[in-house]
């Protein structure tokens, strides 16, 4: 089944003006889907090119623009698919770009430290990046609010991957296993020759079971027995092949905030959930506070990027223990989100009030989710 992904229509905002267009995300979440999907409803002349393509890579390695552009053809609208494997392809998009602004590229890769190495500065000012992530819940269920529960609680248990939404429960666990194996880290583990996967893989458990809790970097050295650079090392990679990503904590006064400590999520909880082979039902886990509060913050993070909206995110945590489960900081205003997997009347800590008085508040539950988390905007 092929989803409408939201991010199509901000990319196709984007077409012929005389940028690249890149597009990060993690394998197996769709960017191949959706650029031959802009390519399918384009009414340009088109191209798809595979850098897993032997004679692709071969006719784009180290050419000049007129070899560039007799082997590219005449086309309009070009998808260069895992760029990150063409050799020195930042050149190569710049020439063409330089050369033949009129040919719109989108370019594509699973691990942004690869292709973004490449691309960052042959391309400055010459190209939109985006990133895409595993479906939605607006794109999976569309208009039909008949299904949001029973969509949410599936993707707590197998996560939001594309391929896991057309099969049985049982296969969806099946792949998703396989894709916590080797296969999803690819990318990582042929980067500076890494080939520690055991250590990565015991790295990934650990930070499963610490989701929605504060991470010391110090405590995982000593379970890994190893030194705290190779696990910053690692949770970097991590975030660079998109499994994971870091949640800040909100400090601006050291005398009443606690800031040195960060949290860690999973951009999928169908993998989080089979690292630790856990596929039970909601009713059976004593973690569906920690499921929630990873999904609620990946929808809010999906929902502002794909509109193009960034705002600066935190935790926030008191000396005191006050908490609020997510921060997100726009134009001098904060917008507090605390998440209750049960409605528990949550109220935004007096602290908060007194040191960001420019603020909103809301509790999202597992009734409430539908307009709390998705209708809330901080540029309104």
């Amino acid at each position: 089944m092929i989803y409408e992904r939201t991010l199509q229509k901000t990319i196709e905002k984007h077409l012929y003006n005389g940028r690249i267009i890149v597009l990060y995300g993690a394998r197996q979440v769709g960017k191949t889907t959706l650029s031959q999907t802009i390519l399918t409803n384009s009414n340009k002349k088109s191209r798809y090119l595979s850098g897993d393509n032997p004679s692709v890579v071969a006719n784009l390695t180290n050419r000049n623009a007129e070899e560039l552009k007799n082997f590219i053809g005449d086309f309009e609208l070009v998808v260069l698919d895992e760029a990150q494997r063409i050799e020195n392809i930042g050149i190569t998009l710049k020439l063409l770009v330089d050369n033949y602004p009129d040919m719109q590229i989108i370019a594509t890769g699973s691990s942004s430290f690869d292709l973004a190495n490449k691309i960052s500065e042959p391309l400055t000012g010459r190209s939109w990046v985006f990133h895409l992530q595993p479906l939605s819940f607006l794109e999976i269920t569309g208009t039909d609010r008949t299904i949001a529960t029973q969509t949410m609680e599936r993707m707590l248990i197998f996560g939001s991957y594309p391929g896991i939404w057309s099969i049985s429960d049982t296969d969806a666990a099946n792949a998703l296993t396989e894709l916590s194996s080797n296969y999803l880290f690819k990318d990582l583990l042929e980067y500076e020759t890494l080939k520690k996967s055991p250590l990565l893989t015991k790295l990934l458990q650990a930070l499963a079971l610490q989701v929605g809790n504060e991470v010391s970097l110090r405590e995982l050295s000593n379970l890994m027995e190893v030194d705290i650079k190779t696990v910053e090392r690692y949770i970097f990679l991590l975030e660079q092949t998109f499994v994971i990503y870091r949640l800040p904590a909100l400090k601006r006064n050291p005398r009443n905030e606690v800031g040195k400590l960060r949290k860690i999520y999973f951009t999928d909880l169908g993998l989080r959930n089979a690292l630790i082979r856990n596929f039970n039902e909601l009713n059976l886990r004593n973690d569906v506070g920690a499921l929630w509060e990873n999904f609620c913050v990946n929808e809010r993070i999906k929902i502002n990027d794909y509109a193009e909206y960034r705002p600066n995110y935190y935790f926030w945590r008191s000396y005191s223990q006050k908490e609020v489960d997510l921060v997100e900081e726009y134009g001098g205003w904060m917008y507090a989100f605390e998440f209750k997997w049960k409605s528990g009347r949550a109220k935004l800590p007096s602290e908060f009030k007194k040191l960001y008085p420019k603020n909103q508040f809301g509790e999202v539950n597992s009734t409430n989710f539908v307009d709390s988390l998705y209708t809330q905007d901080l540029q309104t």
